[in-house]
């Protein structure tokens, strides 16, 4: 299979030991294309023997990667960063292919993925240590961080290209060997990758890919050659990766769900909150985990704002992810889209107002794909389940508060706490939210915060399990493991044992 035809395979296998492996558990799934909504091609479903076996690949070449200079293995990845560049196309219309989000989209994401790596060819420098000199009379101490091992992420349908890219980066740089398991939904940029990494000069059993799913990730949980996991994906199994993880005695960095509130106060440039709004709420069909979902609005403001919401949901160009001017492809999978409409008439059922109704939405000439139009509903409530919970679909919910005091409460009261955004051009207000929202990314005028490849992703509350955010220079913490080391020589050693606790002399 060569780099640029992925898409022509009309079985997407696994990536073991530096070659394609044809799955041989025979399960196999459907790969869909959400525009069309007809099977694309089928994925194999990995058995625990053919996880087992990317594993051991990586046990093996992981001495020597580990071994392997740190500016030798960042050379690995600038070469894997420019092939990324040179291909970056070809993935993101693989991207869209499989999950339907629009070109642009995974353009953009396909870059954010490139960010990570451009991050990971610094790793000589993130690798320093410190070292003190005479911390204590003819004793010197210093520290290291190594590597930890084997490595695993399961990974996301929403970002194929992008999340990964925030683990195997970090995690070869810092000199691990890497078994991905990809969503079953959109696999096929993950071989992508690893035909690109190969080119890129890394050694064969350092990446491996296993196509599968609750099979795989167990073996990957229970396996005691995997030192770490990192998963990305719904709070109830990132809850079930972490504490089944943790049980194997491994290090776990599990991210969860969200319902990420935008603040809108009265004072906001409506037309810049529009804007931002239509953008972050509809954007990749509301399939992103930074997607707004839920519109706080302040004061008077919700009278002025949700009529010209209402004016752009409707207006929302949606088709064909690859139509130059489509501003919003269709849903992943038809249970995807029905159980978004499901929330839809619950909302309804529960008295909030359907300002636009999305559902039967349907595009000319692709009348079988999982589509379905902008969704708004107004006069929504703390107490209903489309507030209450993560929809993960184009449906945005008004929620109307007094004041600020009340907006901060709304937003501290939610389980989640991932991602918030605050309209204002006041910088007392500004400053303030900041301060007393708890939530682990906080955009002021900035609709989808996503930090930038040197600054570390991650919620707080149960969006996150774990106590370090992905990528970043926590994610060279996390890949590494710190080892401290204090020497001296005979000619500064007192004779004689000492039998106190040492202290600095």
């Amino acid at each position: 299979m060569g780099a640029a035809d992925p898409h022509l395979a009309t079985t997407v296998q696994h990536w073991i030991d530096g070659r394609l492996v044809a799955g041989r558990s025979g399960r196999q799934q459907d790969v869909y294309n959400p525009a069309t909504g007809e099977a694309a091609r089928q994925v194999s479903l990995a058995s625990a023997d053919e996880v087992n076996a990317a594993v051991a690949a990586a046990k093996a070449a992981f001495p020597k990667w580990a071994d392997t200079p740190p500016i030798r293995r960042a050379r690995v990845l600038n070469k894997f960063l420019e092939l990324l560049n040179t291909h970056r196309d070809t993935l993101a219309a693989l991207i869209t292919s499989e999950h339907g989000k629009v070109i642009t989209d995974a353009q953009g994401e396909v870059t954010r993925g490139i960010e990570i790596v451009e991050f990971a060819c610094g790793i000589p420098q993130l690798l320093k240590g410190d070292y003190t000199d005479q911390v204590s009379t003819g004793i010197d101490n210093w520290t290291l961080r190594q590597p930890l091992g084997v490595v695993a992420g399961i990974t996301p349908f929403n970002f194929p290209c992008m999340v990964p890219c925030w683990m195997f980066p970090v995690a070869l740089a810092c000199g691990n060997s890497f078994v991905l398991k990809p969503s079953e939904r959109d696999p096929s940029a993950s071989l992508l990758m690893a035909e690109l990494l190969k080119q890129a000069g890394l050694p064969d059993g350092v990446f491996n890919v296993v196509q599968g799913d609750k099979v795989a990730v167990d073996t990957l949980l229970e396996h005691p050659d995997v030192k770490a996991l990192s998963f990305v994906g719904s709070t109830p199994i990132a809850h079930y990766i972490y504490e089944r993880g943790a049980h194997f005695g491994k290090r776990v960095q599990a991210l969860g769900g969200a319902k990420n509130h935008m603040v809108v106060m009265p004072d906001a440039d409506l037309d810049q909150t529009i804007d931002a709004l239509i953008g972050a709420a509809y954007g990749s069909a509301g399939e992103r985990c930074m997607a707004i979902s839920v519109a706080v609005l302040v004061g008077d403001v919700a009278d002025r704002i949700v009529p010209k919401l209402a004016e752009r949901a409707r207006a929302l160009k949606i088709g064909n992810g690859m139509e130059p001017d489509a501003e919003m492809g269709p849903l992943v999978t038809r249970q995807a889209l029905d159980r978004i409409c499901g929330y839809i008439d619950d909302g309804v059922k529960s008295g909030a107002q359907l300002v636009v109704d999305g559902r039967g939405h349907k595009v000319s000439g692709h009348e079988n794909g999982f589509w379905l139009g902008g969704t708004l509903f107004d006069h929504v409530t703390p107490d209903m389940r489309i507030y209450r919970e993560e929809i993960f679909g184009p449906v945005l919910a008004c929620v109307r508060v007094p004041d600020f005091a009340a907006a901060v409460e709304l937003v501290n009261d939610h389980e989640f706490g991932n991602g918030v955004a605050c309209y204002t051009r006041d910088g007392h207000v500004a400053r303030e939210f900041a301060r007393r929202i708890q939530v682990g990314m906080v955009g002021i005028n900035v609709p989808i915060p996503v930090p930038m490849a040197w600054h570390g992703f991650g919620g707080w509350k149960r969006s996150l399990f774990g106590d370090m955010h992905a990528y970043g220079e926590e994610g060279v913490r996390f890949y590494t493991k710190q080892k401290s080391v204090m020497q001296r020589w005979p000619e500064s050693t007192a004779k004689g044992a000492e039998f106190a606790m040492p202290t600095a002399k």
